[in-house]
């Protein structure tokens, strides 16, 4: 059941990627993102959450969204 989660998850934000324009909806789409992994693999959702929020403010910066 978890990886089924796991596997909804990452691909609707695969498929929301194309659409996130600004820091703030990449932040969202990765701390959903982040809960979910963290869920799935039991861990700290919170901390997940948190991480995935910073990865996805910060990747167009990285050149990894464009």
């Amino acid at each position: 059941m978890r990886k089924s989660i796991l596997v909804l998850g990452l691909i609707s934000v695969t498929a929301l990627a194309g659409c996130l324009q600004t820091d703030g909806e990449r932040a969202l789409a990765g701390a959903a993102a982040g809960a979910v992994v963290a869920d799935a693999t039991d861990n700290n959702v919170l901390t997940g959450a948190a991480l995935g929020a910073l990865a996805g403010t910060y990747c167009d910066n990285a050149g990894v969204c464009n």
